[in-house]
């Protein structure tokens, strides 16, 4: 292994085997490659759940020593429009497969080609299908059109549970030489949500400040708060403490870099969590429902501190 290469890279999956989670489409695509039935196939699911990795097993699996030749990945988002279609793909789709019936195509965030690319990328897949297999990958298969969804298998991902993402930091850990402990496990799971390639690489970011890492250095690398903090700042507004809830987002800004969304995120993600007797349904019905609110003011550009220390304002309001 490179001693230089992200550690995603380092330890990408080879094999199918090796894909975590995903147990039910790993026997799908297991299936297909020992039996060279190979559809073109639409990867639809969020980010770092092993769509790359499932393409890239695949296609090793079916090429061997021939996979440069045989296997070419694009990235959608890299050149949207309609020429990558008619030049790269085209010219890669006409030529013959080298020692083997067919090549494959990989198109990455394929949700991010434009309506025009799509209708070209249509005419494509069925002109070529003799030589060439697709396989494109999304975050939202509904922005793919219907005429392509129709000639592809459709494969959904789901995001990894706490567990999957513990063995494979471990795993990782083991092979890198480094420690980590319980409490920094469950952090990897808090900023991640599922996405293992996020949680590679805070582990990796994490490793390099100390070969043993803890919570604080995971939740400093990944510029987010502690969950007892973003808690504590939701207490104190909800008891009328404007200006300790104030001073203790100030102090998160500051400590941990975040920016006012990724505290709107942290805030939200703590008010549902919020058992019954603490928080009535009915109150974090209105909380959520401001918390949109507000999150929406941030993305069109509005002041952070202002738009921020006016929503623990709203935490404030008693029921009417």
């Amino acid at each position: 292994m490179d001693i230089g290469l992200p550690w995603i890279e380092k330890h990408r999956p080879q094999k199918l085997d090796e894909l975590v989670g995903q147990k039910e489409i790993t026997a799908r695509l297991k299936k297909a490659a020992e039996d060279r039935n190979v559809p073109n196939m639409l990867f639809a699911g969020p980010a770092g759940v092993g769509k790359t990795s499932a393409a890239v097993a695949l296609s090793k699996e079916l090429f061997g020593k021939s996979f440069n030749q045989n296997f070419l990945e694009l990235n959608a988002s890299d050149d949207r429009g309609i020429d990558v279609v008619r030049t790269t793909i085209k010219e890669f789709a006409r030529t013959l497969a080298f020692d083997s019936g067919f090549k494959i195509i990989f198109l990455d965030e394929s949700d991010a080609l434009t309506a025009d690319a799509q209708q070209a990328l249509r005419r494509t897949m069925e002109k070529y299908t003799r030589t060439t297999r697709f396989i494109l990958s999304c975050n939202y298969s509904s922005r793919i059109i219907e005429p392509i969804q129709s000639r592809c298998v459709i494969f959904r991902f789901r995001g990894l549970s706490p567990q999957e993402v513990e063995k494979k930091i471990r795993e990782i850990a083991e092979k890198e030489g480094i420690t980590v402990d319980a409490k920094a496990i469950e952090a990897i799971n808090y900023v991640s949500e599922g996405d293992l390639r996020k949680a590679v690489n805070v582990l990796q970011a994490s490793s390099s400040l100390s070969k043993k890492v803890d919570e604080k250095s995971v939740f400093n690398v990944a510029s987010r708060a502690r969950p007892a903090e973003i808690r504590e700042m939701i207490d104190l507004a909800l008891k009328g403490n404007f200006i300790e809830a104030g001073e203790k987002l100030r102090s998160l800004m500051y400590d941990y870099g975040m920016s006012g969304e990724d505290v709107v995120t942290q805030m939200y993600r703590e008010v549902i969590a919020m058992p019954e007797k603490e928080l009535p349904s009915k109150r974090k019905i209105e909380l959520v429902d401001k918390i949109g609110e507000y999150n929406f003011r941030l993305v069109e550009g509005a002041n952070e501190r202002i738009q921020l220390e006016a929503l623990l304002a709203q935490f404030m309001k008693k029921d009417e």
